[in-house]
């Protein structure tokens, strides 16, 4: 046993800390399937616990990486050079509502639709409702700046993260709050993949329920058409809570699987959700059932209840997982591009797909520009795997040709970290390298994340004492 291992046992005792090669396993991987042993892992109850492995883990020179679920799909909750990992899987509850002030504090541990759960009885909910939200934690969503469905309408985590607890490198507690003068640390934090600090609580904005939800399908001959539908919904000013395609492949396959009740033999459909008081929700149905069939909708209808909206729903956020009923093995990209690209880029994306000879499902939140293409292929076949490494390339260039950028929601982990300088210049790069330098000199807070090697602010050899 090392001395690392050994004090960190001697402090937080053997219920809090992981050691073994078996108990180390379930944190050599996240969705993005690296495997990675740490040298360590510790389950901390409360944020004395989490300041006290990280004050051990600076001492003896291990660097440090924050995890919540696991669902990440850019490696970034997977260590790189052994070190400790930080699980928050006790550290899950919802500690204060305000309805009045519609603002809660949670644990980052805390399930992100666990939250709309214990409070939907009071007609408040957490906006932010990426696909994983059943799984993901609030930590998680915040280290990446999680998007979901509803950010058309409501922002992403970052427009819904009022204040955070933090652990630094040396094993300091800190609260930052959007309510303090100053600079904005709060949102320096938000998105910064555990390479700044560690989050130990975070305070949220609320929503409040709306009077009336309607979730609309429609059908489409192609995904360039329902592109440009999309596009024209948002020019005449209407702002829908969601606006979500799904292209022929994907149709089929959660189909296959949910039985919601999407069309079939649709080349696309569009699903899209309004919400607010009844009579705009009435007048907002209409002005887009028209404006759909004005760019080519074959058929438009609303969902007859609840029951057929939750369906709609948990088909739409299960599109992914349907997928396994295709190919042992998809890789889910993640990028933006403006929404009047959209037609554009989804031809390329076809064409790139052809050119590496792999199949592709498109489903996207078409509102924002976030595209999420699955590239189907057989890991156990070199050459598909060699494709599709290829081919996601290709396609983060081509959305930068066209304007946009390698992320809307998945962050930057360590998948995407050599195209980090496809969007941003040394100067820019070396910019953020200095920010970090004043939360982390010693780079010891989840290294080999975000940013390209070689970069000014890249890692250079093990961490170093600070």
């Amino acid at each position: 046993m090392s001395a690392f291992t050994s004090r960190l046992l001697e402090a937080l005792g053997p219920d809090v800390v992981r050691t073994e090669p078996e108990d180390l396993a379930v944190f050599a991987f996240d969705a993005y399937s690296e495997d990675r042993l740490p040298a360590a892992a510790v389950i901390p109850r409360n944020a004395r616990e989490v300041a006290r492995a990280i004050a051990i883990a600076r001492e003896c020179g291990e660097p440090v990486v924050p995890r919540g679920a696991g669902t990440g799909l850019c490696g970034g909750a997977v260590p790189s050079r052994g070190g400790l990992v930080i699980s928050f899987a006790r550290m899950n509850r919802l500690l204060e509502l305000d309805v009045r002030n519609r603002r809660a504090r949670v644990q980052p541990g805390l399930i992100n639709l666990e939250l709309s759960h214990a409070i939907a009885s009071q007609g408040v909910f957490y906006a932010p409702d990426p696909s994983s939200q059943k799984i993901s934690t609030i930590g998680g969503n915040v280290g990446t700046n999680a998007g979901g469905a509803h950010c058309l309408r409501y922002g992403t985590t970052t427009n819904h993260v009022l204040g955070l607890e933090y652990v630094d490198t040396h094993g300091a507690v800190h609260r930052v709050s959007l309510d303090d003068p100053g600079y904005d640390l709060t949102g320096v934090l938000v998105g910064s993949e555990g390479t700044l600090g560690v989050i130990t609580e975070v305070d949220v904005r609320l929503m409040t329920v709306p009077e009336a939800v309607r979730v609309c399908v429609a059908a489409f001959a192609d995904v360039e058409s329902a592109s440009e539908a999309v596009s024209a919904i948002i020019g005449a000013g209407i702002v829908p809570t969601a606006l979500e395609i799904m292209d022929a492949l994907i149709t089929r396959a959660v189909e296959a699987h949910y039985h919601a009740g999407y069309p079939e033999n649709a080349g696309a459909v569009l699903l899209a959700e309004l919400a607010g008081t009844h009579d705009d929700v009435a007048a907002g149905e209409a002005l887009l059932a028209r404006i759909a069939k004005d760019h080519g909708a074959l058929s438009w209808r609303a969902a007859r209840d609840q029951a057929e909206c939750d369906a709609l729903w948990a088909a739409r956020k299960g599109a992914a997982g349907a997928i396994g009923r295709i190919a042992p093995n998809y890789y889910i990209q993640d990028a933006c591009v403006p929404r009047t690209r959209l037609p554009e880029v989804m031809h390329e994306i076809d064409a790139i797909a052809r050119d590496h000879q792999l199949p592709v499902g498109n489903v996207f939140h078409a509102g924002d520009g976030n595209l999420h293409p699955l590239l189907i292929f057989d890991r156990r076949e070199r050459r598909q795997v060699d494709a599709v490494v290829a081919a996601g390339t290709e396609i983060l260039r081509t959305c930068i040709a066209m304007g946009g950028t390698i992320s809307g929601e998945h962050g930057i982990g360590y998948e995407k970290k050599e195209s980090l300088s496809l969007v941003f210049s040394p100067d820019d790069l070396a910019a953020m390298g200095n920010v970090r330098a004043v939360f982390d000199p010693a780079r010891a807070f989840n290294p080999d994340k975000i940013f390209p090697a070689g970069a000014r602010c890249g890692e250079v050899g093990p961490p170093v004492h600070a």
